[in-house]
């Protein structure tokens, strides 16, 4: 996959297959004039996603576990 997800509440997904995510809301009103720790968080972000998805049913490797609806994180 080489695509992240950004929600309407600021939530950077990194994968659709995985609950990991990043809150950029915070680095945003905390620092409303500085874009570096908006920066930084993503660049965190980024080096956490998966580098493949959890999604191979052919080969019965499901580990991914959604507790959301696809229509919440957007795409």
């Amino acid at each position: 996959c080489n695509r992240v997800r950004l929600t309407c509440t600021g939530e950077l997904y990194m994968c659709l297959g995985q609950e990991d995510r990043a809150d950029l809301r915070k680095p945003l009103r905390d620092h409303p004039a500085d874009d570096a720790p908006l920066h930084a968080a993503i660049r965190a972000a980024i080096a956490r996603k998966p580098k493949g998805h959890d999604f191979d049913y052919g080969r019965q490797r499901v580990q991914g576990q959604m507790t959301r609806h696809m229509s919440h994180t957007g795409g």
